[in-house]
């Protein structure tokens, strides 16, 4: 099966986003740098917005905003120590395969 365009424009959204360093959730933090130093924070990142983000059973995606955010309070908790996650993240969220 295909991914939907629905699938396919939201992970390129967040991707640009993430990318060019101007998520505005993230405004303030300077990410940019995790990507050739540290890119393993930004494998988890896409990781928890792939195992977040859901889809209904034509492909459309049903919370692009919610995984985005999922996705990017990782990062920030991961640049500032003192940000914490609400709720923490489950098992399933930060799962890497």
């Amino acid at each position: 099966m295909k991914l939907s365009n629905s699938f396919s424009g939201a992970l390129r959204t967040f991707s640009y986003f993430m990318a060019s360093g101007t998520h505005y959730q993230l405004k303030g933090i300077d990410y940019l740098k995790l990507y050739g130093e540290e890119p393993s924070a930004i494998e988890q990142v896409f990781a928890i917005f792939a195992n977040v983000i859901e889809l209904d059973e034509h492909g459309e995606v049903l919370n692009a905003k919610y995984a985005e955010k999922r996705a990017v309070d990782f990062l920030r908790s991961y640049c500032d120590r003192e940000f914490k996650v609400e709720p923490p993240y489950e098992d399933w969220e930060t799962e890497l395969y």
